[in-house]
């Protein structure tokens, strides 16, 4: 028997899977995560967070190695890539000394602490190659769409291996496999310039006055306890302050607008951003089609997967959408870069049979 602890280590949230695998068999997982906007609460408190998730999971367990993949270099905290990611890999370090730590990269491969600082480009940004060998190992034919809070990510499987055309950021923000908008942190400005009201169009502010997370909120995409980042006014996250944010997008507010006139704005807004996640699946799909001689399922994951991925790929015309939660669990689906990197580590360690566990213990 071996426990793995695996760690996504963003910059605005901080997430860690504990795996354990028995005769090369996945048979529990546990995970926690901490929203921690680097750039706001300060990197040298990173460590303090690390040690504060990884309490949350270990309870007296004896730990074989550690997985991390890392997206916190982009920050603004750090002057450029090289420093966040050897700064991020310096508290992992001051927390697990005795331990081995494996690094992925964007080449789906795990690198050693050492590696990984001379090779800081493959290695940031590189967690969407563990959801993408993870789920590859599940299924050998598919796309992945994984909405996390921030970000999209646009994954082709092929023949059990990831088919991605990027491996930087940069390079997967052009060719669609990377859209910047999520469920929770994406300024509604950057999803719409514009939106009807009272049958005429209003240009919208460009301030950061509402975020995606209110208008999944106002329309019941998320409960309030989903809603795990800060507001964008600071206040708090019930509907009412939500849509008090959302009128303010239009340079108005609760009085001026009434409620329907409100709900209208956040439909209006959440249909532009589906869209925003259709376009890049169309770039993707348009270059993997040729290579492909039957429909191949959608994978939804992430805290967006079932309101944001799944009706994305239902406008692009896709029948077959499988949720990763019906295979890990909702909380695995969330992270599951970080419960992909665990079993990456575990895998190298012991070896993995089989990862699609019906009756695994989810805590």
């Amino acid at each position: 028997m071996v426990y793995v602890a695996g760690f996504d280590i963003g910059g605005a949230n901080t997430k860690v899977s504990l795996v354990k695998v028995e005769n090369g068999i996945l048979r529990e997982i546990q995970t926690a995560k901490k929203y921690f906007p680097i750039w706001r609460a300060g990197k040298d408190k990173l460590v303090d967070i690390l040690r504060e998730i990884t309490d949350e999971v270990m309870h007296d367990v004896k730990l074989e190695a550690v997985g991390v993949t890392i997206t916190a270099e982009l920050s603004d905290a750090y002057w450029c890539k090289r420093e966040g990611i050897n700064h991020v890999l310096d508290c992992v370090e001051k927390i697990f000394k005795n331990l081995p730590i494996y690094v992925l990269n964007c080449d789906g491969g795990l690198l050693t602490v050492e590696e990984a600082r001379k090779e800081f480009l493959k290695v940031a940004a590189a967690n969407w190659a563990a959801t993408a060998w993870m789920i590859s190992r599940i299924i050998k034919n598919c796309i992945i769409i994984d909405v996390g809070s921030t970000t999209t990510s646009i994954i082709p499987i092929l023949e059990g291996k990831c088919a991605a055309s990027g491996k930087t950021d940069l390079e997967k923000l052009m060719c669609g496999e990377l859209v910047y908008t999520g469920s929770l942190r994406t300024n509604v400005a950057a999803i719409v310039d514009k939106i009807p009201i009272r049958g005429n169009y209003a240009r919208v502010s460009s301030e950061l006055f509402a975020l995606s997370g209110d208008v999944h909120l106002i329309l019941g995409n998320i409960r309030e306890e989903d809603y795990t980042t800060e507001t964008a006014d600071g206040r708090g996250k019930t509907r009412l302050e939500a849509m008090a944010r959302l009128a303010r997008v239009v340079c108005a507010d609760i009085e001026m607008l009434s409620e329907r006139e409100i709900e209208d704005m956040a439909r209006y807004i959440y249909d532009k951003q589906v869209d925003q996640i259709a376009e890049g699946l169309r770039q993707v799909y348009s270059r993997l089609k040729p290579k492909i001689r039957e429909e191949i399922p959608v994978v939804t994951v992430g805290l967006g997967g079932e309101f944001l991925a799944k009706r994305a790929a239902e406008r692009v015309g896709f029948k077959k959408i499988i949720s990763l939660e019906d295979f890990l669990g909702v909380d695995a689906s969330i992270i599951a870069p970080a419960v992909g990197v665990a079993l990456m580590v575990a895998d190298k360690l012991v070896g993995l049979k089989d990862i699609k566990i019906w009756e695994l213990k989810h805590k």
